[in-house]
């Protein structure tokens, strides 16, 4: 048996805590326990055998030891919030006293702004004319995201049943296991109805909206390989599914200014995730000051 055996066994039982009683998503689970497996394997290779061990200095060497490994600031802090969440639990469940990871900090990340496309970008995105079953789908997912905001993993699992109210609102399961509502714009409507007549003609027994060409639930991957194939078409770079998100809220923020609105569209558990919408809006707004204002052209 292995020195980290002691924690191991620990962090079986906090991933079930985080996925079974926090109902967070396969993925995130799947992270927590890629970044708590690599400090079990570091602790392991010092050769501890229990919690009491652990201090100040070698949870800060761990990190040190991270970033000697290339990695980048924005992983070191996924990283070491994965480790102080797994030591919130073991003090909770009183294995520990206290966390030796509360004081460590990781290096700061840059503040790299969400990509975003220009209105004009968008509108020649979606101007595409679809030709054939697959393309009228793919239509109507740009349309979707774009339309209410949603990230590709809420828009792949949508059933025909999520629809109210004839199609004028959406209930999305997101993040955390936390359903919202959101309104559907009138060209998104158009573009899933289009899709739905087309949709019966594939046999399916799935409640999935969008599906492939063999009747099963579209993949994530499925979605940001057309999406890529439908910007290279319409002449624009390569354009990803959260570029959509991120599109729909600034333009929505330049237009209305309303933070808690979109925090709420989004599905962002704190207003400060939704904050960063507002350092695009004011970079906006230079834009249009520096091309504007006669004292300030250059």
């Amino acid at each position: 048996m292995n020195n980290a055996s002691f924690i191991l066994n620990d962090i079986k039982e906090y991933l079930i805590f985080i996925s079974q009683v926090k109902n967070l998503s396969k993925n995130t689970t799947s992270a927590y326990e890629r970044d708590l497996k690599k400090l079990a394997k570091f602790i392991n290779d010092l050769n501890l055998s229990n919690y009491s061990e652990i201090n100040n200095e070698i949870c800060s060497a761990w990190i040190g030891n991270l970033y000697s490994q290339d990695n980048n600031p924005r992983s070191i802090q996924r990283h070491l919030s994965s480790a102080k969440g797994f030591f919130r639990f073991l003090k909770k469940n009183n294995l520990i006293e206290s966390s030796p990871f509360e004081l460590v900090s990781a290096p700061k990340s840059p503040s790299n702004l969400p990509e975003v496309l220009s209105p004009e970008d968008v509108e020649q995105l979606l101007n595409f004319k679809p030709s054939n079953l697959i393309e009228i789908r793919d239509m109507a997912i740009v349309e979707l995201m774009y339309s209410s905001g949603l990230r590709v993993s809420e828009t792949v699992n949508i059933n025909m049943g999520d629809f109210e109210e004839d199609m004028t609102f959406l209930r999305v399961l997101g993040k955390g296991a936390k359903t919202r509502i959101v309104p559907l714009g009138r060209f998104a409507v158009t573009a899933i109805n289009n899709w739905i007549i087309e949709r019966e003609k594939i046999l399916t027994k799935s409640e999935a909206l969008f599906l492939n060409s063999k009747g099963a639930r579209l993949s994530i991957r499925s979605v940001q390989l057309r999406l890529k194939k439908m910007a290279t078409k319409q002449g624009l770079p390569p354009i990803h599914p959260h570029m959509l998100r991120h599109s729909f809220a600034t333009h929505m923020l330049e237009s209305s200014g309303d933070l808690r609105t979109i925090q709420e569209l989004l599905g962002h558990s704190s207003l400060s995730t939704t904050q960063i919408y507002t350092k695009l809006d004011y970079q906006h707004l230079v834009k249009i000051y520096d091309q504007a204002h006669p004292r300030a052209k250059k």
